[in-house]
């Protein structure tokens, strides 16, 4: 995975090609590569090209086919463009008649021209299979720009950036740490539909990845182009859509307590005037539990990182007359005496006991695409996705953990002060009941379905795409608190619920009778239409202006289930307060011009190559109203080794489903004396607002970056990549309500939202409101302040840093080497909660990204044999979530795979055998004591892994 210094390889294969003519050649590599190759036939005309045997990336084929003639290869984004040598630079890459006009590259909707100004990295087919990773999910969270926080497996407990909202266990993508609904991620150019509740980020893990051909990533502000959540970058997955023949794959990884299987098929047709593709992958991976890694525990004294275990315990405690009495170990209770009970003793129990870290996972998968030419001048092409994800989870005690009254009519009842009164038992049901778990389901359905038209040298693209997540969770071993009062009110010793002991005594019916379950669900649905055109406008010394013209209309809706509650009414019950739905619509325009200034050959300015590129984008949000981002780039190569680029643009996020929601399950107004040191008595009585603004707009950036690539050779040698970053996030969407206590204590903080003179109409009105909640008997005549805690635009955040990539590369006779590193380092992350507020350091602490990440390579192939070798790199950061901050180690892994494929003369030829080892020597994660939600492991969920060393073999053919 590297910067775009130079254009990068994509898949080996094995090539056996006769001497012949050069076109030839080149078509054969193409198709046989599914590679994009751009040559015009005048430029080819003539050329012979040697004969080529062995192992190759279509890169070092074309050098070898080339090498004597007056050609070279040039990367293009992700194409690879065949051009003449510096000497008569008449044929560019984007220059007419080069035979490019399919090219589109993320960051541009020009097609044939790379984005001015941008820097867009490129992880190829041999990137994916290189990296011995089995996911989508794992091949993009490697990225050095990705920051692990937001929706994943094991951060759902931190309730930050929208973590708390992935119910199915889905994985997302946060780059730069600024959330992942500041991440726009594409299926070949098309938003796939959204998941989590509300829709709130794709879903990665839904994605086969052997479908893959490329993901371009492209880590800057995009609005001007693609519209709303363009703030952080675009990540662009693009098919293998030209991929012809059949292959098939079979993978097995095995680790500490964890395996994960994963087999799949691809089959790819052409015919004269098209092709179509399918893809199918199955994976799954077991459950990893707590009790296999040692740190994820809430006792961490072995650590030296203290214990934090406050839930009740098995055996549980007894409190009568205010004191404690610990019932003892050892025994059922159905004998035990108040003799025996530990005055003062207080039992507790390990949350994560019983639990998992990571849940079971299954996923089918399925992709097809066409392409269908009709006529000369039409080319009809669609695509589909299909993905079935099913999860089963053992969750930390949480809702088990209780604390019930038993009467004195109880069989087991125990009064450890003889006053014969009922007492209360604070009891974990874990060995009752089983531990807490939730099974679940995540379905995913697109398609898309466009023309392309060429009307003379423009082409006009018509389309449609729809798109539908649905997620459904059960959770299950949960007490209904109803039946388990009526159960302890049974005067049977068979039947009657037993508290006083191990839990190995009770009834299974009746265990069964009191257990409960609670259901959820949703649905995201997304229509889109859209109408583009792209081709020369004027022609310049230089070169053509290009002109790419788009409107777009797209509809969004969300609707969830209402819940199934069994856990405090004697019968099921359905809840429908929690139960909502929005819609909305989107309309948009947008244009963005490429103009060549100067080149080469002497045209324009004769100053090298210049390009120069605009962009406009103009959307309305229905009930939230219209935004208008810019975006200009600019690019200079004053000698062919060298490029300067430079990008400024604004971008935004428009209010999720769930910001926008108006009702009783969001809104709440109540009155609450809050602590205030300015206060007469130190206490002001507030009115609270809660809910969100009606009036809530988008959240809005202003980016820039500057940045230079150095590539003398794009074949060999030495090439370099920097860019420096800087992003200024403005009307943030906040919720300030967890900060109840803190209003009037940090009044320089909360000014902005506090009203120290209210109308008392306005009071009276709220009172009146059928959402006031009457939780203190204090009148609206003694309310003094009302402070607006509802979710609002408030915050602002600013960043900047630097993304780099440095590599060698050493071709040889069969095959090449490479050594590099690419990494991203934030050299500032602020934020103001309001703007009144301190700014705040978020960089290198608890819940935000350290200000270092790095991934080295070392690579290797020589004919049917290669290596690589991966570092991943966490530079160390304060947990500063206590009073006293704490240092957090660093943290570095080391990836390997090698892959021998079999020659053709072997008796089944083009069999290839990988053997793949992530986290090589086991490293455990950094030790610290994180808080996660409301319990304590001893590591960050959100910038490191549990999984550990997983050593993977893989077999894979193809015909």
């Amino acid at each position: 995975m590297a910067m775009p210094a130079c254009a990068q390889s994509a898949e080996r294969q094995h090539y056996d090609l006769p001497a012949q003519d050069l076109a030839r050649s080149v078509r054969a590599v193409a198709d046989q590569s599914s590679a994009t190759i751009v040559a015009s036939a005048d430029l080819l005309a003539g050329l012979r090209a040697p004969a080529l045997r062995g192992k190759f990336t279509p890169e070092q084929a074309l050098a070898r086919l080339i090498a004597g003639t007056p050609l070279r290869v040039t990367g293009v984004g992700d194409a690879l463009v065949l051009q003449r040598v510096p000497t008569d630079r008449t044929q560019d890459a984007a220059a007419p008649g080069a035979g490019d006009s399919e090219i589109v590259v993320t960051g541009t909707r020009i097609r044939g021209r790379a984005p001015a100004g941008a820097a867009v990295t490129t992880i190829d087919r041999n990137d994916i299979e290189q990296s011995g990773y089995a996911t989508t999910q794992q091949i993009l969270q490697a990225l050095p720009q990705n920051f692990g926080g937001g929706p994943n497996e094991t951060t759902a407990a931190t309730a930050r950036n929208g973590a708390d909202a992935n119910t199915s266990y889905g994985s997302g993508l946060n780059l730069r740490g600024l959330g992942p609904s500041s991440t726009l991620v594409l299926l070949d150019g098309e938003r796939p539909p959204m998941a989590g509740i509300a829709g709130i980020f794709t879903d990665l893990s839904m994605i086969p990845v052997s479908s893959i051909e490329r993901i371009e990533v492209l880590p800057d502000g995009a609005s001007a182009l693609y519209g709303s959540d363009a703030v952080a970058g675009v990540v662009n997955i693009i098919p293998r859509t030209g991929f012809r023949g059949l292959a098939a794959n079979v993978r097995y990884g095995l680790g500490d307590g964890v395996d994960e299987w994963q087999a799949s098929a691809l089959a790819g047709t052409r015919w004269a005037t098209g092709h179509a593709m399918i893809a199918y992958e199955y994976y799954h991976r077991s459950r990893l539990t707590a009790t296999d890694r040692a740190y994820v525990s809430e006792d961490l004294r072995h650590y030296g990182l203290g214990d934090y275990r406050t839930a009740a315990g098995v055996p549980g405690t007894i409190t009568a007359g205010g004191q404690h009495f610990g019932i003892p170990a050892g025994q059922d209770g159905t004998a035990l005496e108040p003799s025996a009970l530990i005055a003062g003793q207080v039992n507790v129990s390990d949350r994560y006991a019983g639990a998992d870290i990571l849940p079971s996972q299954a996923r089918h998968a399925v992709f097809a695409n066409f392409v269908q030419e009709i006529g000369a001048n039409v080319e009809l092409h669609g695509q589909a996705l299909f993905g079935d994800r099913r999860y089963d989870v053992r969750r930390p005690t949480s809702r088990n953990a209780l604390t019930l009254t038993v009467p004195v009519t109880n069989p087991f009842y125990v009064d450890p002060l003889g006053t014969n009164r009922p007492v209360q038992v604070a009891y974990n049901f874990l060995n009752d009941i089983g531990p807490e778990s939730g099974r679940g389901y995540s379905q995913a359905v697109g398609a898309s379905l466009g023309a392309d038209v060429q009307l003379r040298s423009w082409t006009v693209t018509l389309g449609a795409t729809y798109g539908q997540q649905r997620d459904g969770l059960t959770v299950y071993n949960l007490v209904n608190t109803a039946r388990a009062a009526v159960a302890l009110t049974d005067t049977d010793p068979t039947s009657a619920l037993n508290l006083f002991g191990d839990g190995s005594a009770n009834n299974p019916a009746t265990i069964d009778f009191i257990r409960g379950t609670l259901t959820s669900g949703g649905r995201y649905h997304v229509w889109s239409f859209q109408l583009r055109g792209e081709g020369p406008l004027l022609a310049l010394p230089a070169g053509d202006v290009r002109l790419a013209l788009g409107a777009e209309h797209r509809r969004e809706r969300y609707t969830s289930d209402p819940a199934g509650l069994d856990i405090t009414s004697l019968t099921p019950s359905v809840s429908t307060s929690s139960a909502f739905s929005g819609s909305r619509e989107v309309i948009a325009a947008y244009a963005e011009l490429a103009v060549p200034l100067s080149d080469f050959d002497g045209g324009g300015l004769a100053i090298g190559r210049l390009d120069a590129s605009a962009a406009l984008r103009g959307e309305r949000f229905a009930g939230i109203g219209d935004t208008f981002n810019p975006k200009f780039g600019l690019s200079w190569q004053p000698v062919d080794a060298l490029r300067l680029r430079g990008t400024w643009g604004t971008s935004f996020r428009a209010p999720s489903f769930l910001d926008l929601r108006q009702d009783s399950g969001s809104t709440s107004y109540f009155a609450y004396p809050l602590p205030d040191p300015a206060a007469v008595g130190g206490v002001t009585n507030a009115l609270i607002l809660r809910g969100n603004d009606p009036d809530l707009g988008p959240e809005r950036a202003t980016s820039w970056t500057a940045g230079l690539d150095v590539c003398p050779d794009t074949s060999r040698g030495f090439s370099a990549a920097l860019t420096y970053f800087n992003i200024s996030y403005r009307d943030r969407i906040v919720n300030p309500s967890s900060a109840l206590f803190s209003f009037f204590t940090n009044r320089d903080v909360y000014a902005p939202i506090i009203d120290d003179s209210p109308d008392p109409a306005a009071v009276a009105d709220y009172y009146a409101s059928p959402y006031f909640l009457p939780l203190t008997p204090i009148p609206a005549s003694a309310v003094t302040a009302v402070v607006d805690a509802r979710t609002q635009n408030l915050a602002s955040q600013r960043l900047s840093g630097l993304d780099f990539d440095v590599a060698y590369r050493l071709p040889f006779s069969e095959g090449a080497a490479e050594l590099g590193i690419s990494g991203s380092y934030l050299i500032d992350f602020r934020q103001k909660l309001t703007a009144d507020a301190p700014s705040i350091a978020l960089v290198d602490t608890i819940g935000n990204p350290p200000d270092l990440r790095l991934r080295g390579r070392a690579t290797v192939s020589s004919g049917g044999i290669g290596a690589a070798v991966f570092a991943n790199y966490v530079d160390g950061y304060a947990n500063n979530a206590s009073a006293t901050a704490t240092p957090v180690d660093s943290w570095l892994t080391i990836d390997l795979q090698m892959e021998y494929e079999t020659e053709s003369d072997f008796v089944v030829p083009g069999v290839s055998l990988a053997l793949s080892v992530t986290n090589l020597f086991d490293r455990d994660p950094p030790r610290t004591a994180y808080l996660l939600g409301t319990t304590t492991v001893g590591y960050d969920v959100e910038n490191a892994s549990p999984l550990g060393r997983i050593v993977t073999l893989q077999l894979s053919k193809q015909w």
